[in-house]
């Protein structure tokens, strides 16, 4: 996202940094620069050599992969959202690149244009030897994909183990294989702006949906809406509305496979979905990933759900909304208990590939203590690790700010929520926009809930049917 910087005023006296964080002119630098040893050293714990201040992984304990003479690889990867992270990306890819004298290509492709250039690779047979896509993609093509077992048993043993949503992401239990490797997960917040919930009468956010529908009306009527994304956006779309539809007590899909969306639950969910809606912006029916972002900084919203990337660039170009931003947990909905879905980039071997080796140990590279917790630490925690050993970065210290996203993937739950396995059916979905579009049809559209509710299942239907 393309921001004008705003002329920032001179002084003769030195920046004091938060607590444990970054000042303005360091922030500057690394966006900057990526991976400044000034920078780093000063907002994240590591030395001004870049080595990490803390250990991770089991001592000792090693694997590369014999790989192919004259292996070259392609990687198609998703586009940065927070200016260090395509940097540090390509700090360690040049570093194993280095190391092992395999020439690699990294594409980087805009977020909703990833599933269709993967979905196009699996179904030719050529392409990119290694594709990150999101969310549970993998299982729209499991078995044209490198089983990944000796790389995820090896990354988990070291590492602390994967948190049970990673497992979920990454293992196929029909094949009994890790057809992907879950790479990190983009946390997402409430994003909200202080003062003004404070005019709203506020002093925190909600930690329940009825009142925060109440919170988000008094910040309407003081002349401060709300946006929250209702458009085909891959990770603020998705995030937004299943989390509602389960936080109400909703499902798409029932244990047994079937179509389980029609539901008193559902139902109400719509409802207070119609009610929400009433406190937004206009134009969020056509929003992509983006758009969240820019209008919280542009000052047209007063609360959205979005990853750290809006704090992130505010630190950088806009120290005003910096200082008068926060972040809280999602509320909780009727049925009780965490429903949150960030955002999961995975990362998949296609089998096409004369190189499974070298892909292999390039993403074991990029996982290792040295590579990961550094990326990780790079991107003010945008990215959350999904190994166990990682989730005391020093990042999530550097900025109270930044504390409400380090156990995104501990609040995850995907058996309750997500209610049936991952497979074909739950991807092509998810894929199709098809709770976005529900949401959306009850609330831009004017239909009512049962009518957007039966259009929902009519699509999902065709889905179940193959």
């Amino acid at each position: 996202m393309a921001q004008d910087r705003p002329e920032r005023e001179e002084s003769s006296k030195e920046e004091v940094p938060p607590a444990g964080g970054l000042t303005r002119r360091q922030l500057l630098a690394a966006g900057a620069a990526g991976l400044a040893g000034a920078a780093l050293g000063a907002g994240f714990g590591l030395t001004a050599e870049g080595a990490p201040a803390r250990r991770y992984g089991v001592p000792g304990m090693q694997m590369e992969f014999p790989i192919e003479k004259g292996a070259s690889l392609r990687v198609l990867r998703w586009a940065q959202f927070v200016p260090t992270d395509q940097p540090t990306w390509d700090r360690i890819t040049k570093a194993w690149s280095q190391k092992t004298g395999v020439p690699v290509t990294v594409e980087y492709v805009n977020w909703p244009d990833i599933p269709s250039k993967t979905s196009v690779a699996a179904n030719v047979g050529a392409g990119p030897d290694i594709a990150t896509t999101f969310y549970d993609d993998p299982f729209l093509y499991p078995e044209k994909l490198v089983p990944l077992d000796d790389l995820a048993e090896y990354l988990g043993k070291k590492y602390g183990g994967w948190y049970d949503i990673c497992r979920s992401y990454g293992y196929h239990k029909g094949l009994g294989h890790w057809i992907a490797l879950p790479v990190g997960c983009d946390g997402s917040c409430v994003n909200y702006r202080v003062s003004w919930l404070h005019e709203a009468g506020y002093e925190t956010v909600p930690k329940d949906i009825p009142n925060f529908i109440k919170m988000c009306k008094a910040l309407k009527a003081k002349g401060h809406p709300t946006g929250f994304t209702l458009g085909h956006a891959v990770g603020d779309g998705n995030n937004f509305n299943y989390w509602w539809l389960w936080a109400h007590g909703g499902r798409v899909w029932n244990p047994d496979g079937s179509v389980g969306i029609r539901s008193e639950a559902t139902l109400h969910a719509i409802e207070n979905m119609k009610e929400l809606y009433t406190t937004m912006i206009p134009g969020v029916g056509s929003w992509l990933d983006p758009d969240n972002n820019k209008n919280f900084l542009s000052g047209n919203i007063s609360v959205t759900l979005n990853g750290i990337s809006i704090y992130f660039v505010a630190r950088q170009q806009f120290p005003d909304i910096a200082r008068d931003m926060n972040h809280a947990i999602y509320p909780i909905g009727p049925v009780g208990r965490s429903t949150e879905f960030p955002l999961m980039p995975v990362a998949m071997i296609f089998k096409y590939t004369k190189y499974p080796n070298a892909a292999k140990d390039y993403l074991r590279f990029c996982m290792e203590e040295g590579n990961y917790d550094q990326w990780i630490n790079a991107t003010l925690g945008y990215y959350s690790s999904t190994l166990r050993a990682y989730e005391n970065v020093p990042v999530w210290d550097s900025d109270p700010k930044a504390k409400p996203f380090q156990y995104v993937l501990r609040r995850m739950p995907w058996p309750d929520s997500y209610a049936t396995i991952p497979g074909p059916k739950p991807a092509a979905a998810l894929a199709e926009y098809i709770v976005v579009d529900m949401f959306a049809n009850a609330t831009v559209g004017g239909k009512s809930a049962r009518d957007a509710l039966a259009n929902a299942e009519q699509r999902l239907a065709r889905i179940a049917k193959g």
